[in-house]
Formats: structure tokens, C-alpha cells, sequence
């Protein structure tokens, strides 16, 4: 392994050691997945040539659901595409009436990413790029650059708010020429989705329309047209922890979030958007739920319903829309803790802190206290060993072998995720025992605000 920068390697280390994916670094650490890569990246070549890509990602929590997607988008990022990059909470929805979904929009675009702004925020950088690549075509053929904007932006105006789209970019060349830096932070606030109040778009911008809940998935179709014209070959939206859907109490709003779904699911797969692709991140339970899930709703259940072919041939079928991810082998694993240790040790053999034998005994020691759940929800097991390495570097004193055998990694489904051995812990008495189970009863049957509920005064 080559060098690490060092702020790589910090953050690296640090996402890994709180549960989170890594923003960057990833082509460190990445094993496995090879099919599902080579799917995705078919994917994004299709978007690349102007087509378009509709793909729900499902696993279990700490499956590798979300450091999949920031692969992709990683990838996505090195084809020359832009990523628009979320997590989808109870504030931030596809749909909704109360500015939650215009929440979303401004989330999307704040984490708004290229190639050479990876990190997000790269909104002036895309129209400064477009502006630019206008000026060259218009000193070539002689032509006034706001005549030549104006006529490469004239193809937004066939979609939903395009005019005034194309009006608000076209607003940033006359900010740009005059030096005006208050009508360019009122053109970038306007493609943030930054403005409330149409009154004030109107009078900084002399636009009607602005974003809102209602029009959020157009404007995103504005973003991708926009964004190749700019020179770009596409555009990726990245959604993750959509399960949050699955969890809204309301049936109507689920309804709503997931009516949007088809209709974003149904333009990408007929070929309506052009130079767009979708990634979904969600469980199993936000799919295949009959009641609450993508299945309850049923135009949604015959479009992602599994192939019966590949399931009679026991095979996967990666170019259905519904793309589940397979477990990681034990072999895989240990490949990945190797990675990891030589991040820590900055790609140099000579600093490795734990011998081979030692990543071993370490997934043994996981494998006996929560069998294979280690390499199916990893995530548990990565954190725990990477607290390890990290108390090992610091005290090289410290033997290993004694470490390993005094911790438990527990399984994904539990709440504390390693603990110390201590035999001196008292029994839990029967009564804490009872009123445990019975707490545990109250919460199953309170799972769902959607039934009626009596109560007795």
C-alpha cells in the first residue's frame, strides 16, 4: 500500500472508530463486492452517455450499506460525474407539506460534490465552470456571451421551473461581469433552495417560482441538465438511511414519500430523465414490509418484486432495480482488518502494531462470542478492532493476546457494542428481569401509530 496522507489516514481513522463510513480513503480499505461494483459502475457509464440508473441498495444495519454508496460515489466522482450526497431523518423527506422536503433539497446541494471538490459546497465551481466554457465558445465564434448563455440554457426551459431556472444562471454572468457580489450570493441562495419567500426571489432575482416541498424532485432534473451543460457527464443522487420513511407514523405521509418514489423510479427506468441515476439506502424491513415498507404499496411491489428466475437458480440478478448485498466472507474480513492495520501504520510494514496471528485470534475471539454476525453486520467488529490497534500504537508495552480476551463484541441488535469481561458482575434479580420483559412488551406493542389506540382513565 502506498503513502497515506495524513489527513486520510486521520479521517480514516476516525470514522472507522465512531461507525461511520469514511468520506475519504476508501480505495484503502474496500474488499469485496465486486459484482455489485461492476453493476454500479454500469450504472454510471449509462448516466455518463445520458441515460439514466434507478437503484435501491438493501442490507441489514452495519451491512456496508453506506460505505457501498460512498464508494459509488466515489467512482461516480473519478467518471466525471457531480454528486448530490444526503441521509434522509424525520426533517429531511422526499415529500412533504411542512419544509421537509426542501430541507432535503438543501442538504443535497450543500454536500453538492465534484472531482475537485469532493468534499461538497460546490455549487460556485459548476456555474463558474459553465460561465467559463461560454466565454471560450463565444470568443470563438465571435458571438456576445450573454447571447450565447441564453441559447445553451434554452433547453431548460421544456421542464418544470426551467425558465426561471435559466434566468437565475443566465443573472449570475451579468453578477460575474459587474463585479456585483450580492446578486451572485442571491443566485447561489436561489439554486440552494435557500429562499422561503417567493416575494423576496422576486425582488433579488425577478424570478416566481422558488424550491419548495412540492418541487424539489424538479428541480434535481434542472441540477442534471445543468450540470452537464456545465461539462459534467451527469449527475448521481445519493439517499441514504431511507428506512426514515418506513419509520414515519403517519400511513399518508409514508404514501406521499413512497408515491415519489415511483414517480422518480418510473422516470429513470423509461428513459424520462436524462443524465440521472438514484441510489437508495434502506434495510430490508423499509423493502419488504407488507404493511409499512415499499411492499405496502403496490405499484411499488410489482416493479422491485425479486426476479422468480434468478431466486429458483439461487443466482443474483444485478440489473434488478432492487440490489441486496451479499454478506462478506470471513476471508474478506481478515483482508479488511489487514487494511486497516495498514492504515494505521501509514502503508509501512515495518509499524505494523499486531502481528498476523493476532487478526486472527481476534476474529476467532468474534466469531465465539457472536458467531457469524461478525462478517454479515461488520460494522461492530471494525470498531472494536480498530480500538484495539489504537490502544496497542499508544502502549506498545500492552500485550495483545491479554486485550482480546477481555472483551465481548456484541452483536449489531445490541445496544452496548464492547464490553469488559468482569465475573464479579451481580445476577440481574428476578424482579429487574420481570419489569425488563414487560418494558420490552410495551414497546413491541406501541410499534405502530398507525392502529387505533384505547385508552382507560
Amino acid at each position: 500500500m502506498a503513502s497515506i496522507r495524513p489527513r486520510e489516514r486521520s479521517a480514516i481513522i476516525q470514522s472507522l472508530r465512531a461507525g461511520v463510513t469514511p468520506r475519504v480513503g476508501l480505495e484503502y480499505i474496500q474488499v469485496g463486492r465486486v459484482n455489485e461494483v461492476k453493476a454500479l459502475t454500469e450504472d454510471l457509464d449509462n448516466i455518463s452517455q445520458g441515460g439514466s440508473a434507478f437503484r435501491i441498495i438493501v442490507g441489514d444495519f452495519g451491512a456496508g450499506k453506506s460505505f457501498f454508496l460512498q464508494l459509488i460515489r466515489y467512482i461516480a466522482l473519478e467518471k466525471g460525474l457531480v454528486v448530490l450526497n444526503a441521509d434522509l431523518s424525520p426533517d429531511r423527506r422526499l415529500f412533504a407539506s411542512g419544509g421537509q422536503a426542501r430541507n432535503l433539497y438543501k442538504e443535497l446541494t450543500r454536500n453538492l460534490s465534484t472531482r475537485a471538490h469532493p468534499e461538497g459546497n460546490a455549487m460556485i465551481s459548476i456555474i463558474e465552470k459553465f460561465i467559463t466554457e461560454q466565454r471560450r465558445i463565444a470568443e470563438a465564434e465571435g458571438k456576445d456571451v450573454e447571447r450565447v448563455i441564453k441559447d445553451k440554457l434554452n433547453s431548460l426551459s421544456e421542464l418544470v421551473d426551467g425558465y426561471d431556472f435559466a434566468q437565475v444562471v443566465a443573472a449570475y454572468w451579468k453578477a460575474y461581469n459587474e463585479d456585483n457580489e450580492d446578486l451572485k450570493n442571491s443566485v447561489i441562495r436561489y439554486l440552494r433552495g435557500e429562499y422561503t419567500s417567493k416575494a423576496d426571489a422576486r425582488k433579488d432575482l425577478g424570478v416566481r417560482a422558488i424550491v419548495d416541498d412540492s418541487n424539489v424532485y424538479d428541480h434535481i432534473k434542472l441540477l442534471a441538465r445543468f450540470v452537464t451543460q456545465a461539462g459534467y457527464k451527469g449527475l448521481l443522487v445519493n439517499l441514504d438511511e431511507v428506512v426514515n420513511l418506513y419509520k414515519l407514523p403517519s400511513q399518508r405521509a409514508r404514501s406521499a414519500n413512497y408515491e415519489q418514489i415511483l414517480r422518480i423510479l418510473n422516470d429513470c427506468l423509461q428513459g424520462s430523465a436524462e443524465s440521472l441515476g438514484f441510489l437508495f439506502g434502506g434495510t430490508p424491513e423499509f423493502l419488504m414490509d407488507q404493511r409499512k415498507g415499499l411492499y405496502s404499496y403496490e405499484a411499488l411491489h410489482s416493479r422491485l418484486a425479486e426476479n422468480t428466475y434468478a431466486k429458483i437458480a439461487n443466482v443474483i440478478d444485478y440489473h434488478s432495480p432492487v440490489l441486496m448485498l451479499n454478506n462478506l466472507s470471513p476471508e474478506e474480513i481478515y483482508v479488511l482488518l489487514c487494511n486497516i492495520r495498514s492504515v494505521f501504520a501509514n502503508g509501512d510494514k515495518a509499524k505494523y502494531a499486531l502481528p498476523d496471528e493476532a487478526l486472527t485470534s481476534f476474529l476467532e475471539h468474534c466469531s465465539k462470542n457472536i458467531g457469524d454476525a461478525y462478517f454479515r453486520t461488520p460494522r461492530n467488529t471494525i470498531k472494536a478492532f480498530v480500538d484495539l490497534l489504537s490502544v496497542v500504537e499508544q502502549n506498545p508495552e500492552v500485550n495483545w493476546m491479554s486485550l482480546i480476551g477481555s472483551i465481548k463484541i456484541h452483536s449489531e441488535d445490541d445496544t452496548a457494542l464492547v464490553t469488559i469481561h468482569d465475573d464479579e458482575d451481580e445476577p440481574k434479580s428476578n424482579s429487574t428481569v420481570i419489569k425488563a420483559s414487560q418494558e420490552k412488551v410495551s414497546l413491541d406493542n406501541n410499534d405502530d401509530d398507525d392502529d387505533l389506540t384505547s385508552f382507560t382513565l
